[in-house]
């Protein structure tokens, strides 16, 4: 088992930022300035391909769950992204993608397949990252622990959550089905997905084979007008609310 390394510590506006590494993985750990003297839950978080663990997407959607919540957020480098090194598979991958993408050939097939390996990677990295994170006395175990992901983040999220069954409720959004509906059929905890009507890279039909393919009692379908990179600022303040729902906010006294 690892334990988390803290390297380096901020403080501003009542919100703790601390890096770490875990196991050689590096991350970042957000929590109110209060988080040391009481519980609260905590959020795991992907971020998007050729995006990186400070992205000011993870940083703002942190700072919400803290200044709305008061929960704490983590996020590690995917491989071959952020501080980590790219392996010769990574650019070759990404060489490719970008043939494809000055060809006007489909994008779809080069990330499903880059990003499942990705996952298959990254996968047991948040498991000891939550193994790790649960060893610190302001979070602990038994509490509610929630994934949010959207784009690669779901493609890591999906299987992450199937295998996982610390994780309470997720956020997903804006992936294929291809690699991940198998794996979607073993969740069942409550999800909240985004999906872009006019996503020039995902086809309608296929966010919505992905959504469908969930096994969860409750799941909502959040679906906005808008190309790919257009998913609206708004779905972050609903993604707080469905966190809030589902997560709570009971604070246990640490013991």
């Amino acid at each position: 088992m690892h334990s988390l390394l803290f390297t380096a510590e901020s403080s501003s506006n009542g919100v703790v930022e601390r890096d770490f590494t875990v196991g050689g993985v590096p991350g970042v750990l957000w929590s109110p300035a209060s988080g040391a003297a009481d519980r609260a839950p905590l959020v795991l978080m992907a971020h998007g391909g050729g995006n990186h663990k400070k992205h000011p997407a993870m940083a703002g959607r942190a700072r919400l769950l803290m200044a709305d919540r008061g929960f704490h957020v983590a996020v590690i480098d995917a491989p071959g992204h952020g501080d980590r090194p790219r392996t010769a598979h990574d650019e070759a991958e990404i060489a490719e993608l970008f043939r494809a993408r000055a060809a006007g050939e489909p994008e779809g097939p080069i990330v499903v397949r880059y990003n499942d390996h990705l996952a298959r990677l990254a996968v047991p990295e948040y498991r000891a990252l939550l193994d790790a994170l649960q060893e610190l006395p302001e979070i602990g175990t038994g509490g509610p622990v929630g994934f949010w992901g959207i784009n690669m983040g779901t493609a890591i999220g999906v299987p992450f959550v199937a295998a996982e069954p610390r994780i309470t409720a997720a956020v997903f959004g804006q992936h294929w089905p291809d690699a991940l509906a198998e794996q979607a059929r073993r969740i069942s905890i409550p999800i909240e997905f985004d999906l872009q009507w006019d996503d020039e890279h995902i086809a309608r039909e296929q966010g919505l084979a992905l959504f469908d393919a969930f096994a969860s009692k409750e799941k909502s379908l959040h679906v906005n007008a808008g190309a790919h990179k257009e998913l609206p600022r708004f779905e972050a303040d609903s993604a707080v609310r469905f966190f809030a729902r589902h997560l709570g906010r009971a604070v246990t006294p640490q013991a």
